[in-house]
C-alpha cells in the first residue's frame, strides 16, 4: 500500500484549560496520497484552519501524530521543523502575503534565500512563466492585481518543488474569472507535477476542482466526498451548517 504523502492520526487540538477550553480537533484522522488535491470545508469553527496549520506544522496539537512526507512532525525540533517546512511545504495564503518592497522575481526567490540554495535566474522566470506572469518580474505588488498576487504567492510557493503545498483559502478575495485561473494552477500542480495539495475554502466551486472534499464539523471528520460536483458539495455543506 502506498504511504500517504500527509498522514494525521488521532488529532486532537485544545485551546484554553478548565470551563473555558475550547476543542478545535477531536482526534481526526485522515491520510492523504500524493499528488492528490484535497479540499478542507466546514462551517465557522469547524477546525479546518486548525487541520492545516497542525498538517503544515505551523502549530503543534495537543496529542495526535502528523507524518508529511514519510517524516513524523512531533520527533523534530524547531530548527528542524523550519528546515522541513523551507524544503518540502509550501504555502499560499488569502492575504497573499508578498513583501511589499520586493519585486514580483524576488518574492519568488525568497524561499530559496531562505532556504541557503543557489538562485539562478531560469529557475525564478520558469516559476513566473508557469503563472503566467514572467512580464511582470520586475513589478512590486503594488503594481499587480489581485490575481497576479495570488499568482506571484503560487510561483513562490512552487519555486522550492514542495512535496506538499497548503492553501488557506486561495481563492477568497479574487473574483470568478480569477479564481478559476488560480485553481487550474493549483489543479495542474497536483495532476501534471504529482505535487500534493491541501486547500481550504469556503466556496463549493473552488472544491470541485479537487479530487476529495474533507468536510469538518465541531473538530471531526463528518463526511469525504470523492469526485463531487458543487452543488453535492453545496448541499453537503448546507446540511452540515443547519446541523450546528
Amino acid at each position: 500500500m502506498t504511504t500517504p504523502m500527509v498522514s494525521m492520526r488521532d488529532l486532537r487540538m485544545e485551546y484554553g484549560a478548565g470551563p473555558s477550553r475550547v476543542t478545535a480537533l477531536d482526534g481526526l484522522s485522515v491520510d492523504l496520497p500524493a499528488g492528490s488535491f484535497t479540499a478542507v470545508m466546514g462551517p465557522s469553527g469547524s477546525g479546518k484552519s486548525t487541520l492545516l496549520h497542525c498538517a503544515a506544522g505551523l502549530d503543534r496539537p495537543t496529542s495526535g501524530q502528523v507524518t508529511v512526507d514519510g517524516v513524523r512532525l512531533a520527533e523534530l525540533d524547531e530548527t528542524a521543523l523550519t528546515l522541513l517546512r523551507r524544503r518540502r511545504i509550501g504555502f499560499v495564503f488569502q492575504a497573499f502575503n508578498l513583501i511589499s518592497s520586493l519585486t514580483a522575481a524576488q518574492n519568488v526567490a525568497l524561499p530559496l534565500r531562505l532556504a541557503g540554495r543557489r538562485i539562478t535566474p531560469g529557475e525564478v522566470t520558469a516559476a513566473l512563466e508557469a503563472v503566467g506572469l514572467a512580464d511582470r518580474a520586475r513589478h512590486r505588488p503594488v503594481e499587480l492585481s489581485g490575481g497576479q498576487q495570488q499568482r506571484v504567492a503560487i510561483a513562490r510557493a512552487m519555486i522550492t518543488r514542495p512535496a506538499v503545498i497548503f492553501a488557506d483559502e486561495p481563492t477568497g478575495a479574487l473574483d470568478n474569472q480569477t479564481s478559476r485561473h488560480v485553481l487550474e494552477l493549483l489543479r495542474a500542480l497536483a495532476t501534471g507535477q504529482g505535487q500534493t495539495i491541501v486547500m481550504v475554502t469556503h466556496d463549493p466551486v473552488a472544491a470541485a476542482w479537487a479530487d476529495s472534499v474533507l468536510l469538518l464539523t465541531d473538530g471531526r471528520l463528518a463526511d469525504r466526498l470523492d469526485g463531487a460536483s458543487a452543488e453535492v458539495i453545496a448541499a453537503q455543506m448546507a446540511r452540515a451548517e443547519a446541523a450546528c
